[in-house]
């Protein structure tokens, strides 16, 4: 068994998130499909034995292709493809070789059946994270490619501006969470992702951003903690809930996007934490 999380650009058409959902569905069992408006972004779990969830990915990368335009896409979650990433997981079982080998796989079909650019990340992809092939948007990366800075790993050396690029991995289990802030100054949520982040000294395994959210006016701490072991997801809400005090600001509420490792959530409890949106329906 394997796990795949295939991201989609699309949060808003529940009509179109059906469809790829049902095309994923085909031959792997969706464990769960977190979609957001303001982030235009659906995020499916799903699960399955090694080749059938890389038919099932095909097929759901296939029909996002063909019902997705990012000419006509705009959210505030950085993106550089109508399927802008797709991890495979060892998980259950820790067999990162296997989700190797099927990630390699899965990039080489897409990009011969699909004609896709592909670029391998993660564990595949010299420790390369999607932010690296995401600077700048989808145009800089068409750039970077024709300039040769960037040749895709798998498919033709050009992207379409209607569906972008693929990036595709091999990586362990990660969280995403999202904080709010009960405040409309975006600042403080760009400073407390700065100081909290891996790369801006704060804690290791972190990436972190902030976001303002257009729709509903909020303010996000976003987050992906890629090492859950030396940055257990209570000991981040902490981090994020001091960092938002000591600027005059309360975080309110908390948003898992999927879903988590048991081990995550009987470490919350065994620290006697309590993380918004994070109980026994979500792992």
């Amino acid at each position: 068994m394997l796990e795949a999380v295939p991201n989609v650009s699309e949060g808003r058409n529940g009509a179109v998130i059906a469809t790829i959902e049902r095309a994923f569905a085909t031959g792997a069992r969706v464990l769960d499909v977190h979609a957001d408006p303001d982030h235009h972004r659906a995020v499916f779990t799903l699960a399955g034995d090694p080749a059938s969830l890389a038919d099932a990915l095909l097929a759901g990368i296939s029909a996002a292709v063909a019902l997705v335009d990012l000419r006509m896409h705009s959210g505030v979650h950085p993106r550089v493809g109508a399927v802008d990433v797709v991890p495979l997981v060892p998980f259950p079982h820790d067999d990162m070789e296997l989700a190797k080998a099927t990630a390699r796989s899965l990039a080489d079909r897409i990009g011969e059946d699909l004609g896709l650019p592909v670029f391998l990340y993660g564990e595949i992809g010299d420790g390369r994270r999607p932010a690296y092939f995401r600077r700048g948007g989808l145009e800089e990366l068409g750039r970077r490619i024709e300039i040769g800075e960037l040749v895709p790993d798998a498919g033709p050396r050009r992207v379409d501006p209607r569906s972008g690029a693929v990036l595709v991995g091999a990586r362990r289990p990660l969280i995403a969470y999202n904080i709010d802030l009960e405040t409309d100054n975006v600042d403080v949520a760009l400073e407390i992702a700065a100081v909290v982040r891996e790369s801006g000294g704060g804690m290791p395994g972190v990436q972190a951003i902030g976001l303002y959210l257009p729709s509903s006016g909020r303010v996000q701490v976003s987050m992906n903690i890629v090492d859950i072991e030396r940055a257990p997801l209570h000991d981040v809400v902490a981090r994020v809930r001091a960092e938002a005090a000591a600027r005059g600001v309360a975080a309110s509420g908390g948003e898992l996007v999927g879903l988590v490792p048991e081990s995550v959530l009987r470490a919350a409890r065994t620290a006697g934490v309590q993380v918004p949106g994070l109980d026994e329906s979500r792992v």
